[in-house]
């Protein structure tokens, strides 16, 4: 049987633009000789619809559309994620379902078994686990379908088990000829490799082929890379779409072969392609078409304004330059280099005369030495004014700060903070380096002179962030280790790292989390992201 494999991405609540997409992927399986067409899980509604299933209305238009798309869908049968709900001693229950329909009829049904709670998931929130494991018979095949967390609970792919039921090994004891696994699974950097050896392990281990066919795109900071795979019972991959964009890819599971598409082939090729996708969905999905940058001739701001070129178009984007007077020539010259080399608006507005009126407001405001104050209302001005083109134009601001200053604070809520979406925010300062120099190396588009200064503010005299925190990569190891890795401070002092440092880092990320919690989302690409998936609270006392 010839199966198509369709990586969709669909807009949240965007019902007939989801379903018509499925209807123009399902006659081009036809098309192709296919029988089956397998789809993403949650795929008429989109993944993650959140508290949006707390509405019936939602859950009403969503199966009036899955109804749509099973009568406009013929000579092929179709396999797709959908909520199902059912009403049981008058209490209103939520399924996360597989659903197979071929000409008009719903052949059978799958209810996703183990709801993931952690991270940026809270899936027991809305949907009530399903039954155990059964097979679906179809064209002569025993499959043997899963929903996303099903599969990362086998102790064959992960060596451990999280929750009570194993649905992989029970659809295997029941004889499952073919592992079909519908998913939105999200991506951060790593997790490529990881899902892969995950697959590759089950197949090998139960001897059965596997067709994985996840979700691609961006919802809100929640990003998804595809790459759906079909992998035989050596576990050696006979299929591949591409990833970090739509496709459809088909697998024969007689001859065991089918069309493998281009991917990544670093994980930092892979983080830009999550970037420019992730800030082209935000944008685009939210009802913008174009995005402002304040753009101030360091790196953060030349790379977020590279990805918005690469994910909006030159003609989308523009840059902002607001000198001080504590800015460098050098700054303004690296301002108009990188415009000019991505193409797109510059415009400079000083702020000299602003700041000059806001120091008369109080005698204590003291310009020629100034404190955090003073540098705040530097920045403030400078978000006020990016905040008032973006209203005036229509267009999205994209906020510059990255990870390490994120985490601890080197920051200025209502200034640099503002903005519709971090598009950096979950990238550590050595990874900003090491994107942009990535992208140089196809087009040298961020000049030279930024990725070698040294990385500053500007908002004193001669000033640069070193001079108020530790090193970049001292910070990035212990950002790395602690938010992401959850490690103590005994643990970073173990292997090496000086403990008046983490300490003083730690308390920094302790106590700017307030800051954390007023930020724009942040686009995730590493396993632990300021934002969904991190639940602090900002109100506490415990100090590690």
């Amino acid at each position: 049987m010839k199966i198509a494999m369709a990586q969709t991405n669909p807009v949240i609540g965007d019902f007939d633009f989801n379903i018509q997409a499925m209807i123009k992927r399902a006659l081009e399986a036809r098309a192709l000789g296919c029988e089956l067409i397998v789809f993403p899980e949650l795929s008429i509604s989109g993944y993650p619809p959140g508290d949006l299933l707390e509405r019936n209305d939602f859950i009403d238009n969503q199966l009036n559309a899955l109804q749509e798309l099973i009568h406009s869908i013929r000579g092929i049968g179709v396999l797709c994620g959908v909520v199902n709900r059912e009403i049981c001693q008058g209490e209103r229950r939520l399924f996360n379902s597989a659903l197979l329909f071929e000409e008009q009829n719903i052949l059978a049904r799958t209810d996703k078994q183990l709801l993931p709670t952690y991270d940026i998931f809270d899936e027991l929130r809305y949907f009530t686990p399903g039954p155990k494991s059964s097979l679906i018979s179809y064209k002569g095949l025993n499959l043997g379908i899963t929903i996303c967390e099903d599969i990362w609970n086998d102790e064959a792919g992960l060596g451990q088990k999280h929750y009570d039921r194993n649905p992989v090994a029970d659809l295997a004891s029941l004889g499952a000829d073919l592992f079909i696994n519908i998913a939105a699974s999200p991506f951060h950097g790593g997790k490529q490799d990881l899902r892969n050896t995950l697959l590759k392990k089950i197949t090998a281990h139960y001897n059965r082929p596997l067709i994985f066919v996840n979700q691609v795109g961006g919802n809100d900071s929640t990003l998804f890379d595809g790459l759906s795979l079909a992998l035989t019972a050596q576990g050696e991959v006979a299929a591949r779409a591409m990833d970090f964009s739509e496709d459809l890819v088909v697998f024969d599971t007689t001859t065991q072969k089918g069309d493998c598409h281009g991917v990544s082939t670093t994980d930092d090729q892979a983080i830009l392609k999550a970037l420019v996708m992730g800030t082209r969905d935000y944008v685009t999905k939210c009802g913008f078409k174009q995005a402002i940058i304040g753009s101030s001739g360091g790196i953060d701001s030349a790379l977020t304004a590279a990805i918005a070129v690469a994910a909006l178009g030159r003609k989308n984007v523009k840059t902002i330059f607001m000198p001080s007077i504590y800015t460098s020539k050098q700054n303004i010259e690296d301002t108009k280099a990188l415009a000019l080399n991505l193409g797109i608006s510059w415009q400079s507005i000083p702020i000299a005369p602003m700041y000059d009126a806001f120091l008369t407001l109080s005698d204590t405001f003291n310009p020629e030495n100034p404190g955090i104050t003073e540098q705040n209302i530097q920045a403030r001005i400078r978000g006020t004014i990016l905040m008032a083109f973006s209203n005036k134009e229509g267009s999205m601001l994209l906020a510059t700060g990255n990870k390490s200053e994120m985490a601890v604070g080197y920051s200025t809520l209502y200034g640099d903070m503002c903005g519709g979406l971090a598009v950096i925010g979950d990238l550590p300062k050595k990874k900003v380096y090491e994107i942009s120099r990535l992208i140089n190396r196809e087009r040298k588009t961020i000049p030279l002179s930024i990725l070698e200064k040294a990385p500053s503010a500007e908002l004193a005299p001669d000033q640069t962030d070193q001079d108020d925190l530790p090193s970049y990569d001292i910070i990035d190891a212990v950002v790395k280790a602690h938010v992401e890795d959850h490690q103590s401070i005994e643990d970073m002092v173990t292997q090496g790292l000086d403990r008046s440092t983490v300490n003083e880092i730690v308390q920094r990320i302790t106590r700017n989390e307030y800051k954390r919690y007023q930020a724009p989302p942040i686009l995730r690409v590493t396993a632990k992201a300021f934002g969904a998936g991190r639940r602090h609270p900002m109100a506490q006392r415990y100090r590690p």
